[in-house]
């Protein structure tokens, strides 16, 4: 059977590298998981939108270039999107787990 989640990892991975131009080779695929998204934002709400509570079911995608952390997230049928951070190239800086060494 066709994986889901792999359509939507080329998505997210090619939606990165046209963001940043970069080539796609470049970004890393940390983590692409199944969830259960507690409501219509899916993990991602927009200031002065509310949502109806409903459970969505959908993907979280973890994606990581240039030492940065992008957070894709689909819900449903609808499209994977970049769940922005307020920094200007809607990353998060790439903190590594209590542990974690290289």
């Amino acid at each position: 059977p066709d994986d889901p989640a792999a359509g939507l990892v080329a998505d997210a991975v090619a939606d990165l590298a046209a963001q940043r131009k970069v080539s796609a080779d470049s970004i890393e695929v940390l983590r692409a998981e199944q969830v259960t998204w507690p409501d219509g934002s899916l993990g991602c709400p927009q200031p002065g939108q509310s949502y109806p509570p409903a459970m969505v079911d959908g993907y979280r995608v973890i994606l990581q270039h240039g030492g940065r952390i992008y957070l894709y997230h689909a819900g449903g049928a609808g499209p994977i999107f970049l769940c922005p951070s307020g920094e200007k190239d809607g990353g998060h800086e790439l903190v590594p787990p209590p542990g974690f060494h290289d």
